[in-house]
């Protein structure tokens, strides 16, 4: 029917019946926390392209995600910065790194939030490369026994899930077998299958100290350009064993998000990334956006077009909103 009688503003006439009809919602639940741990005691040193955003020593970490599990916050992902780096990446899997340290202690002092770590090497090698490098190639096959060991370590230290972050082919299966032959074959795999070679990707360098020496990524992660690929990398995943499916960035691949999301049964995860927080925090600071509105608008956008998590660094932000 066309207008008097159809009249769309009578469902929007007042708070209540906007609520009782909304069709995308939001739930702290559905959040995952990303947080950045070094070496030391006492430290909570801001980072300083991400404002709220800070590198926590394992004792300061514990205090903070004790306010991030009174929120309501599903999860916490841990990003590791060791106190030495070096060509293979051992402090990735060194029983005694400092995630896994930071794992023990979260475990012990904050039952009860759900622990992801982070899989990759760049945070570990003195070049800030995802992978063993051999002369100016990022060698994918002897990379991989190497994720796989980091994510046996970090299991055994009390990882409730994995993510491999690396995009080397193949590191999934990989980390599935190491898992489950070393007794954790419930230990779920929420694999970064679709992360773009972005340039939205530049706060998080100083972050976790892992700017690339050399060269860059774009022999690994994937071109900003594909969305066909994207759907083979999922559904090669999937054989591989990944239980949670990601695409990173977010905000910039909606499409993508929403295509794996009609063709696929996996939970959805999303990563709003450094720069995509970074970019709406500034505008903010600058009194050009209000930054509770873009933000939870942001959000909803990832969840409506089909994300059932979102990773990000507005999840304090939005949990206190949302009550």
């Amino acid at each position: 029917m066309a207008f008097p009688v159809t009249r769309s503003r009578r469902l929007r006439m007042n708070e209540i019946l906007r609520n009782m009809v909304r069709e995308t919602r939001l739930s702290p639940e559905q959040f995952i926390y990303p947080m950045f741990v070094c070496s030391g005691e006492g430290v909570k040193k801001e980072i300083s392209a991400m404002p709220g955003n800070y590198q926590w020593s394992v004792d300061r970490l514990v205090h903070e995600a004790r306010s991030v599990k009174s929120l309501g916050i599903g999860g916490i992902m841990l990003f590791g910065l060791p106190a030495k780096k070096d060509d293979a990446a051992t402090g990735a899997y060194d029983d005694n790194g400092v995630v896994q340290e930071a794992l023990r202690a979260l475990k012990r002092e904050v039952p009860g939030i759900l622990l992801i770590t982070d899989v990759c090497l760049c945070e570990y090698t003195a070049n800030g490369h995802c992978g063993i490098v051999k002369g100016d190639e990022i060698c994918n096959d002897e990379t991989l026994e190497l994720l796989a060991r980091a994510a046996l370590s970090q299991a055994k230290a009390g990882a409730d899930m994995v993510a491999p972050s690396d995009m080397m082919d193949g590191r999934v299966g990989a980390i599935r077998s190491a898992l489950d032959k070393n007794g954790f074959q419930n230990t779920p795999i929420m694999s970064y299958s679709v992360k773009y070679a972005s340039g939205y990707y530049g706060p998080f360098r100083e972050a976790a100290d892992s700017a690339p020496a050399f060269g860059d990524r774009r022999s690994h992660q994937m071109d900003p350009a594909n969305a066909r690929e994207a759907l083979r990398e999922v559904e090669l995943d999937i054989e591989e064993g990944a239980d949670i499916i990601m695409v990173k960035p977010a905000g910039p691949y909606l499409d993508i998000i929403r295509m794996i999301r009609d063709r696929h049964e996996q939970p959805v995860a999303a990563y709003q990334v450094s720069g995509e927080y970074s970019a709406l925090v500034a505008a903010a600071s600058m009194g050009w956006l209000d930054m509770p509105g873009v933000m939870m608008e942001s959000l909803i956008g990832i969840r409506r077009a089909g994300a059932d998590i979102i990773l990000t660094y507005f999840a304090k932000e939005a949990a206190k909103i949302l009550g």
